[in-house]
């Protein structure tokens, strides 16, 4: 069992037509189940015939669920909304998303076999990084309401592997049990990985020399980001593997199997996957950059149906692939966010560019970007954070090299890096929050001391 590449090796290697074939199958499964009991779907499905659902273009037929119209629902009926099929009383679990955003989280409810569901998704992903039941598997997580690594929790322990989680505890802790119980797999976000890789170079602790061989990393776009990726690999001695999910499915879709780098498959055979123009609504064709809807087979007790993620993905066909998997991939995994980009003086800017350009520069621990309104004019200022050891003309020379490289990727465009002290930016266990537009509120201040003069 253990040399077979696949978990699943019957769907996962299912020639596109049978592939299709099960999905519709499951999705008029599905519809017809939500539609019969959710409130929220019993009426937005109201003209759908679950049975008329026979081909791909039929999808267009199901209306997009967004989170504004969730956060809506949990408005209207607290706390759980409209969406699940049943109250909490026969729900064993719920989680949140991670607040980062600043907006009110999403709450989710999930039946025992969602749970194990969720775990089953996670196997997919574990399983073809190259984790093994003879692993130990540590996991760098809070595990607070946040869904985050629960679901990848369940998936070491269903896949064999002891299972160390690392929640409750400080960072050198974490590194500390990391080689106190021999890890070979650590779980984190991408900027967690660096910040505990940080920790062990601070603590002495040679990671390259140690045991761990698999990073799994989740929660951010950072993971495939190729600068922030060989970063990670260089400071730990290890592969790092790229994952993608969502507290809306409970688990993950997308995951990087460790002899296909720079790919994620979707996990097709328990979703449904649509790329589309973010103002049109309309599929884009493979190989152009799109939004990814998500609809989801395995979650019974909160369904989710064409559900706009805001997540910027390519795909690109099965094919491309070469490593026997028949799932479509996203070229890059998930590249974005549609409400990422930020115009400044005509110019669009993207923080996932950004940290592509400031990771591929030795000496810089920590970074953030605030974009704010200056005499009139908008600017952007990159705050970095360097090891204490680099000198002052070693500064300089970073500092007008990331000038020119950030203006070369944007059209001319002059960022203005300024170094921050050591440990003065703030540090990150679950999904970083690097950029902060302070424009509208500047501009409202200066409007309001303009009118009262």
């Amino acid at each position: 069992m253990s040399d077979r590449p696949f978990w699943n090796p019957k769907t996962e290697t299912l020639p596109r037509e049978q592939l299709r074939e099960l999905q519709m199958v499951k999705l008029r499964r599905t519809v017809a189940w939500a539609k019969a009991r959710s409130p929220h779907y019993a009426r937005t499905l109201a003209g759908v015939d679950p049975e008329r659902l026979r081909t791909w273009d039929d999808l267009a037929r199901l209306p997009f669920l967004t989170r504004e119209d969730w956060m809506a629902s949990q408005d209207a009926t607290p706390p759980y909304g409209q969406l699940p099929v049943t109250g909490p009383e026969n729900a064993i679990r719920v989680h949140t998303t991670s607040g980062t955003s600043g907006r009110t989280p999403l709450r989710a409810l999930d039946s025992r076999k969602d749970w194990s569901w969720a775990a089953e998704m996670w196997c997919y992903a574990l399983w073809g990084a190259g984790v093994r039941p003879h692993d130990v598997g540590y996991v760098a997580f809070g595990y607070g309401s946040f869904i985050g690594f629960w679901g990848l929790h369940g998936g070491l322990e269903k896949l064999g592997a002891l299972t160390v989680p690392g929640g409750a505890q400080t960072t050198p802790q974490r590194v500390q049990q990391i080689v106190d119980f021999g890890a070979t797999v650590v779980a984190s976000t991408p900027t967690y990985a660096l910040r505990l890789a940080q920790e062990a170079e601070a603590l002495g602790i040679d990671l390259p020399s140690g045991p761990v061989h698999t990073l799994i990393l989740s929660g951010e776009p950072a993971g495939s980001i190729p600068e922030t990726k060989a970063l990670i690999e260089r400071a730990w001695g290890a592969t790092a593997i790229d994952t993608a999910g969502m507290t809306e499915v409970s688990t993950i879709v997308m995951f990087e199997p460790a002899n296909q780098p720079g790919g994620c498959h979707v996990i097709e055979d328990h979703f449904i996957e649509e790329v589309i123009d973010p103002a049109t609504g309309l599929e884009v064709p493979y190989g152009e950059r799109g939004e990814r809807v998500c609809t989801s087979f395995g979650r019974s007790t909160t369904p989710l149906l064409r559900y706009r993620t805001a997540d910027l993905v390519v795909k690109v066909p099965a094919a491309t692939a070469g490593n026997g998997r028949t799932f479509d991939l996203y070229r890059g995994g998930i590249i974005g966010r549609v409400d990422d980009m930020k115009l400044v003086r005509g110019t669009n800017v993207y923080p996932g560019a950004i940290e592509a350009i400031v990771r591929g520069f030795d000496g810089i621990v920590e970074f953030q970007i605030r974009l704010e309104h200056v005499d009139g004019r908008d600017e952007v200022i990159l705050l970095v954070e360097c090891s204490p050891t680099l000198a002052d003309d070693g500064w300089q020379r970073l500092c007008a090299d990331l000038v020119r490289a950030l203006a070369d990727a944007h059209e001319g465009l002059r960022f203005h890096v300024r170094r921050a002290a050591t440990d003065e930016l703030p540090r990150f266990e679950l999904k970083a929050k690097r950029l902060t537009d302070l424009r509208a509120e500047q501009q409202r201040a200066a409007l309001s001391v303009k009118e009262t003069v």
